[in-house]
């Protein structure tokens, strides 16, 4: 029987080993280009929407296969030399292919793309993304790994590859600060005897007592900026308080602490929360407390004290988001405004669709930041209001919870 007119074609058996010609239709978030053989998608990283490529199959799953590319056949005007000679080899960058103002471009369609997909937000609501001063030479912190290679006989230093949990051995990384290229130099002059090194490399933040694992931002470029932008949506909201939950070693409640009468930053992890005071000790912000413990269970308590109307909550949580806890008691708690920072665009957009849901938040906007340049990541900052539904008293069984 022939095909009905317009029915998607079927999708030939694929084998991996198998080549393929393929056209690039999109960038799909995390960096692997989305091509179709009949109705299957294919995934191959290191393209461009619109180049066609030769590619080898990898893997094949029920609904989509991956592939290695072989060759270019024919390349966007938007391709440009990595600059890095390990590139597609170390997993550290997706994107040294292309040119950065299309990365900027792409990252833009993907954070909206996710937005508009996973919570039904406007695309209108993405915000062009804000680029980095410096696209190369920015990180001020690396991980280095050292493993034996058996068949080579010798010790590889460097980062995992793209591929695997393999150690490539590098020599020098072109996104991170000079200073931590000299320091990776000088371990490679003196490397442990056999393997299992894992070391974190990091450059201190002027002015800013750091343990050594606890978290700070990794771009000390585009850092203003980004305080900056949060800057901006609390002094627009015109709130009086401001609540910094995962607050690390106090650098957005500190940073902040000039635009509300009084602060309170909360964190679990104790070094962090000793350095976040003795922080705001050494910048003399006093209108403010550090507080160690979990944020679900101190949130009501504080939000009482501080008056919720009056209050802005800054989430800055891992890239796994906020627990699902937090999340509805935030909705029943019921702040004035909440700052959302995220490195991931896909657990933030989740995140708003449960806050907003039922119109008790509204999502104002969300401006990303390109902390993370040749890579899949960035960084979001969005801003949401409590409305005028949500104001209202809550229904008994939802009241706020007591100190």
């Amino acid at each position: 029987m022939p095909c009905m007119s317009g029915a998607v074609p079927a999708s030939p058996a694929l084998a991996p080993g198998q080549r393929l010609t393929l056209a690039i239709t999109d960038v799909a978030f995390g960096g692997e280009g989305v091509g179709r053989v009949g109705s299957l998608v294919v995934f191959v990283p290191y393209v461009l929407t619109g180049e066609e490529v030769e590619a080898e199959v990898t893997e094949v799953k029920r609904q989509f296969a991956r592939a290695k590319l072989i060759r270019v056949l024919h390349p966007s005007p938007q391709r440009v030399t990595p600059r890095c000679r390990y590139f597609g080899e170390c997993g550290g960058c997706q994107y040294q292919h292309i040119d950065y103002p299309a990365q900027l471009e792409l990252k833009h369609k993907q954070i909206a793309d996710l937005f508009e997909r996973l919570g039904g937000f406007p695309r209108a609501t993405v915000s062009a993304v804000v680029p980095c001063p410096r696209p190369y030479g920015y990180r001020n912190r690396v991980m280095v790994r050292s493993q034996w290679n058996k068949p080579a006989q010798r010790l590889n230093i460097g980062f995992l590859r793209a591929d695997s949990r393999l150690v490539v051995d590098l020599e020098e990384c072109p996104i991170a600060e000079s200073a931590l290229n000299e320091e990776l130099r000088r371990l490679r002059a003196h490397p442990p005897p056999r393997g299992g090194l894992k070391v974190v490399m990091r450059i201190a933040p002027e002015g800013w007592e750091v343990p050594r694992d606890s978290f700070f931002q990794n771009n000390f470029f585009l850092l203003p900026k980004l305080v900056g932008t949060v800057r901006e949506r609390l002094r627009d909201s015109g709130v009086r308080f401001l609540l910094d939950a995962y607050c690390g070693v106090g650098f957005f409640s500190i940073e902040l602490s000039d635009l509300v009468e009084c602060f309170v930053g909360v964190e679990i992890d104790p070094r962090a929360i000793q350095a976040a005071r003795r922080n705001a000790a050494a910048k003399q912000r006093c209108n403010g407390q550090f507080i160690e413990g979990r944020v679900e269970e101190l949130l009501p308590a504080i939000l009482a004290r501080l008056d919720s109307a009056a209050t802005a909550i800054l989430l800055d949580p891992p890239r796994t988001g906020c627990p699902a806890g937090s999340l509805e008691l935030l909705r029943r708690t019921r702040p004035a405004q909440i700052v959302y920072v995220s490195c991931h665009p896909a657990t933030l957009a989740r995140d708003l669709n449960v806050l907003c849901a039922g119109s008790v938040f509204e999502l104002k906007n969300v401006t990303p930041l390109d902390m993370f340049p040749q890579t899949q990541h960035v960084e979001c900052v969005a801003d949401l209001r409590l409305t005028q539904a949500g104001g209202l008293p809550t229904r008994e069984g939802e009241a706020h919870a007591e100190p």
